[in-house]
């Protein structure tokens, strides 16, 4: 008989705790898991899903005037912000409900509070009840955090925008990140007038020049207000408005700030370095290959840890964890070649190394096409896309691909297969291309636009 109350305590029901919670249970494991919030982590009540349903929400103008050029009689009688929250409220909640129900199907035992680690094998759960466990496993996300600006209180952040009452006529979003500039677009889609303030020289930092060029440029063509080496200075309330002060000397006033200024994980005040789990600078988790911390009874996945904070990720990890700690065998998840879309407008999808870092790691080919799709340019819009491969001179392994283009990230998830299988240029000339498509360009690229 085991000496512990639990073979597993999961604390955090999230995409990563929840999916190894479930997989553990369902292999006889007797498995528990606390949650404070909501079922479902950052991806599903406040991020991933919300937020896509947002993008689809405010893509519908700039498509509704496209009907009109190809000879539809479409009239509109503007966004609804009431009637669509309202429905994406009831969606989340049908999506917590899936959540809790996998988890109580497989066995796993719930509780609804905030857990605190007291021990290598002990947790406190808020109520004071301790339980005990084999294994620990830290899920419990990050969350968005501001900068020290006077009057930051007074701004919003990615948590609070789903729980607007009403749209705001006016709104400064503040940074230069992809959560920043995805609801750039969202917003001005949603017919807000959109100011975006990044302290940086290029939005997006981090990811491929060109394709952060190109997203920037279509940004202000549809519509978003963008300074670059801009930072605010303070903000006060005043009139019902928040008048901001930023360092290129202007003062404006606006309904809505919100600050995308980055995320920490959620480790303070859990107990965690009392017990000898050792954390690093932003509060992260430190973690071995396989999730140990250096408690060997502790385990870490997802943001917590903050190494790739993305939601299939934290998946996998998890599913890695199971692997090696219930069915012994030991499994690290690969972070490698992790193909990512982000849901700016312009889409974003991109795999591999960015043209500046495998410049720095060799002799390289770029393969590059920007054009007007078919789609927009018959209806009369000015938008432009964008299909970039990075190549090695010496392998012919494609490096990175890199799309800008309405559904890139449906095309970025199959390129993807190809760059992590360690595909060549010439694998790619030999796919014969699907035409008329947008995506034919990444087969049909045949002379470098320039080496390195």
């Amino acid at each position: 008989m085991s000496t512990f109350d639990y073979d597993l305590f999961v604390i955090g029901g999230g995409s990563g705790g929840v999916r190894a919670a479930r997989v553990a249970a369902q292999g006889g494991a007797k498995v528990a898991l606390a949650e404070e919030d909501r079922y479902g982590g950052t991806c599903v009540i406040r991020g991933c899903v919300p937020k896509k349903l947002m993008v689809f929400a405010s893509e519908f103008a700039p498509t509704m005037e496209d009907a009109r050029a190809y000879g539809w009689d479409v009239t509109s009688d503007g966004f609804d912000w009431q009637k669509f929250h309202g429905q994406l409220a009831d969606e989340l909640d049908r999506l917590e409900g899936i959540y809790r129900n996998l988890l109580k199907n497989a066995g796993v035992e719930t509780f609804d509070a905030r857990a605190r680690i007291v021990g290598a094998h002990e947790i406190e759960l808020a109520d004071g009840t301790r339980k005990s466990a084999k294994h620990i496993l830290l899920a419990m996300g990050g969350h968005p955090v501001k900068p020290d600006t006077p009057g930051a209180e007074l701004a919003i952040t990615s948590n609070e925008i789903f729980h607007l009452d009403q749209l705001p006529e006016t709104m400064l979003i503040i940074g230069g990140g992809y959560i920043a500039c995805e609801f750039a677009g969202i917003m001005n889609g949603l017919g807000v007038k959109v100011t975006q303030y990044y302290r940086g020289a290029q939005i997006l930092r981090g990811f491929d020049e060109e394709a952060r060029g190109l997203i920037s440029e279509e940004m202000i063509q549809r519509g978003v207000d963008l300074h670059l080496g801009t930072d605010v200075i303070e903000m006060k309330e005043a009139d019902g408005k928040i008048h901001v002060k930023a360092t290129n000397g202007e003062e404006r006033p606006f309904d809505v700030v919100m600050m995308a200024t980055g995320r920490v994980p959620n480790t303070g005040d859990m107990g965690l370095e009392e017990v000898g789990v050792k954390l690093g600078r932003k509060g992260e988790v430190l973690v071995d290959d396989y999730g140990q911390t250096d408690v060997p009874s502790i385990y870490a996945v997802g943001d917590v840890t903050d190494r790739v904070n993305l939601t299939p990720v934290a998946i996998r990890e998890g599913m890695a964890f199971v692997e090696t700690v219930f069915n012994g065998n030991p499994t690290k998840p690969d972070h490698e070649l992790i193909p990512t879309a982000i849901f700016t407008q312009p889409e974003f999808g991109t795999v591999g190394m960015s043209e500046e870092e495998a410049r720095d790691k060799g002799p390289i080919e770029v393969y590059a096409t920007s054009f007007r799709p078919m789609q927009t340019l018959f209806a009369g819009r000015e938008d432009r896309v964008m299909m970039k491969l990075i190549v090695c001179a010496d392998t012919r392994r494609v490096l990175g691909c890199h799309i800008v283009a309405p559904g890139a990230g449906e095309m970025i998830q199959l390129a993807g297969v190809a760059v992590k299988m360690g595909a060549t240029k010439e694998d790619f000339d030999r796919t014969v291309a699907v035409h008329p498509v947008m995506a034919e360009e990444i087969v049909t690229m045949r002379e470098p636009v320039r080496t390195a």
